[in-house]
């Protein structure tokens, strides 16, 4: 059963978008009636999100992305439409209406899939006090991992057993293809399916709400790869997620330590330090940065000491200082990593790190520094290069001033030599960004083709008076009654099409067309398009004739269509007709 309209509005108007986006982002920027801050769907440095409290959307101008309290809500915690509404009806104190059969079978079928990694969880913990685990419980009395400490993360023990999970699991009355839509199973060559996770000790990864929705595998002895992770599935998505943040999001610390690996993770944890969190098996990612904000502020980096470790290192802080966290790196000498650190030098030398660790600002320029030989002139001149390149482009403009003096003391130089070599640099680059502006807006057809290639213009002249059409509707919905005969099907962008059809109902039906209801039957994508055009500026005067003068234009844009279609049509049977008389 779909969502009546009714209950939309009706949720739209008591989430006020600028209440919901501020859970998220911090808006403080004003301009004009909107308000402005970082975009949290993608990294930058001056503010580009826009949140108008009058029509209550967002829009970025950066990433493009844009739509209402809905779909920032899809967009911002990775959910379905119904899950979305759901969400803020729970916020709002408002009861949802009766699911749909197909709701109910989506819903049945994550809540089973949860319940199978949960029953997993506990059997590969029940197997650490097995002879099957025994390896699993060697490696951890190995690496030092207590009793406790295995049941606080609810550590386990993967047999090395091709069918041992998959076994059970049946028992348990779950199918094979349970298994391996949960990803704890994979399809064999011929038929049935095999365990995932073998001969490895197994890391629960378990969300802020509880759940368990994935593994992560550390194999025992030698083999690839060292780590193996649940690929993503309809409960798990690894670049969205982060290992330990369900024990870490309660700690008294003002701050998360980002690890490589989970056993680092679960060698501080042990060693007192509860805030700290690791990717899983990638890269930090963008929504990583953006789910450790909504937690806490500051962030300290621990990663390995080795080049690879630095390396990712430099790679996280332009993910993390955008997301507007503060950042801090750990320089861990004579240790390669926070488990070798404590384990060699205590937890109390590990703490004094801590609170010693460097500024990220300083961390990149003692790696920039690090590349040269600061003995010649060469190498000092190649470092002034780097560094200034580096503060040209830091995210807080002040925060690189501060610095100057410190990278002019380094290569032997004047203060005011490096300012302005920095003011040089800045130039480059902002000319550089007005020239790629410039030439944004020599490309007419580019500017105004959406952002989505799902959605391209194939007609550009026809979809311009296809927008004037559905931008002229939304502003004035009795403007219905002089559309004549056009149908959904006489617009060339299927998409501005679909737009008509429902404006074009909804106004018969005399019913509210307001973007809320909209927005609720498009794609992401989409909502970020009809965004775009309601920013757009609606010429109110002559609106009537304005509204002849569109159709006209998609009439004789869809003749033209019609006629290349139809000279392409005798052009093949001409083809095919020589091809057979030859």
């Amino acid at each position: 059963m779909a969502i009546p309209d009714s209950f939309i509005e009706e949720l739209v108007a008591r989430s006020d978008i600028v209440d919901v986006v501020s859970d998220y982002v911090t808006l403080s920027k004003r301009s004009g009636a909107n308000q402005f801050g970082l975009c949290p769907f993608h990294s930058e440095k001056t503010p580009s999100f826009s949140v108008s409290p009058d029509k209550q959307i967002y829009h970025c101008f950066g990433c493009g992305k844009g739509g209402g309290v809905i779909s920032f809500i899809m967009e911002i915690e990775n959910l379905p439409f119904r899950d979305a509404v759901a969400f803020l009806a729970r916020r709002a104190g408002m009861e949802m209406p009766d699911e749909s059969e197909d709701d109910k079978e989506r819903q049945g079928r994550r809540t089973r899939l949860l319940e199978l990694n949960r029953a997993a969880a506990r059997w590969f913990y029940e197997n650490l006090a097995k002879p099957e685990g025994a390896a699993a419980a060697a490696y951890m009395r190995e690496r030092r991992i207590t009793p406790r400490t295995a049941k606080i993360f609810g550590l386990g023990a993967a047999p090395d057993d091709w069918y041992a999970l998959t076994n059970e699991m049946r028992k348990r009355g779950y199918t094979d293809r349970d298994l391996i839509d949960a990803g704890l199973a994979k399809k064999g060559k011929n038929g049935g399916a095999y365990d995932v996770f073998r001969n490895r000790l197994v890391f629960p990864v378990i969300d802020v709400r509880g759940s368990v929705i994935g593994f992560s595998g550390r194999i025992l002895g030698d083999g690839e790869p060292k780590y193996l992770n649940t690929p993503d599935t309809p409960v798990f998505q690894k670049s969205r997620n982060l290992f330990a943040l369900n024990l870490a999001k309660r700690s008294k610390r003002d701050m998360l330590i980002l690890a490589e690996g989970n056993v680092d993770v679960v060698m501080l944890h042990q060693a007192g330090f509860d805030c700290a969190v690791a990717s899983l098996g990638t890269s930090l990612t963008a929504d990583q940065a953006r789910l450790i904000k909504h937690f806490k502020e500051n962030v300290v980096i621990a990663y390995d000491s080795d080049a690879a470790g630095v390396k990712a290192a430099q790679r996280a802080i332009g993910l993390l200082e955008p997301a507007g966290l503060k950042v801090r790196v750990l320089r861990m000498e004579g240790a390669k990593d926070p488990d070798e650190f404590i384990k060699t030098k205590g937890p109390e030398a590990f703490e004094l790190l801590l609170e010693r660790s460097a500024n990220h600002v300083e961390y990149r320029i003692d790696a920039v520094r690090a590349k040269y030989d600061m003995d010649t002139d060469a190498g000092r001149l190649g470092f002034l290069q780097e560094a200034i390149r580096m503060l040209a482009g830091s995210f807080n403009p002040l925060e690189a001033e501060v610095y100057i003096g410190r990278v002019a003391e380094l290569a032997g130089v004047g203060r005011e030599s490096v300012a302005e070599q920095l003011r040089i640099v800045r130039r480059g680059l902002a000319g550089k960004n007005r020239k790629d502006a410039e030439r944004a807006v020599m490309r007419p057809e580019r500017a105004v083709q959406p952002d989505s290639k799902r959605i391209r213009y194939a007609n550009v002249p026809s979809a311009l008076a296809e927008e004037g059409v559905v931008k002229s509707l939304l502003r004035d919905p009795e403007l219905v009654k002089y559309v004549g005969g056009l149908e959904p099907e006489d617009f060339s962008a299927a998409f501005l099409g679909k737009l008509f059809g429902t404006i074009r109902a909804k106004a018969a039906a005399h019913e509210p067309v307001t973007p809320a209801v909209l927005m609720a039957g498009l794609e992401p994508d989409e909502c970020a398009h009809l965004t775009r055009l309601l920013q757009e500026p609606v010429n109110a005067a002559n609106a009537r004739e304005a509204m002849g003068d569109y159709i006209e234009v998609i009439r004789r844009e869809g003749l033209k269509t019609k006629k290349d279609r139809d000279i392409m049509a005798i052009r093949e049977n001409y083809q095919k007709k020589k091809g057979l008389g030859g």
